[in-house]
């Protein structure tokens, strides 16, 4: 009997999806991402294709949900810079889960006319639990 192949996770944002499947691979969990060279070629296509899908063996399923139920660390040691690393926090949650967005959206209107994206910049930290946006400063690194 052959090993049943499940669909963990869907992802929209293939970035996001990357960092997941490489994170499962550094703990030795083998998986891979489901129409990942389709979405590369025209990621408008990704919701027609179901996302991109993390599949991985029924086996291995409760590993990976535990490795990527861990919390994000608050600081690591960069040894080879010589330096120590502090995870920004959001101001108003405290949460660790935070993005730094260097551009908002991309107006559609000259993507839509002439096949050009043009980003708008913001430059902003993002909390994913709570959704707060804020610019960096010393007082928001708790």
């Amino acid at each position: 009997m052959a090993d049943e192949i499940i669909t963990l996770w869907r992802y929209r944002d293939f970035p996001e999806a990357l960092v997941v499947r490489a994170k499962l691979e550094a703990c030795g969990i083998e998986c891979f991402l489901a129409d990942e060279n389709m979405i590369r070629l025209n990621w408008f296509r990704s919701d027609a294709l179901g996302r991109l899908r993390l599949q991985l063996l029924q086996e291995d399923a409760a590993a990976a949900m535990e490795v990527l139920a861990q919390e994000i660390p608050a600081g690591f040691s960069a040894e080879e810079i010589g330096e120590e690393y502090n995870q920004p926090r959001c101001p108003n949650c405290g949460s660790l889960d935070v993005s730094f967005q260097e551009y908002d959206k991309i107006s559609l209107l000259p993507l839509w006319f002439f096949s050009l994206s043009v980003p708008i910049f913001k430059n902003r930290w993002k909390c994913e639990d709570c959704r707060k946006e804020w610019k960096e400063t010393d007082e928001n690194l708790l």
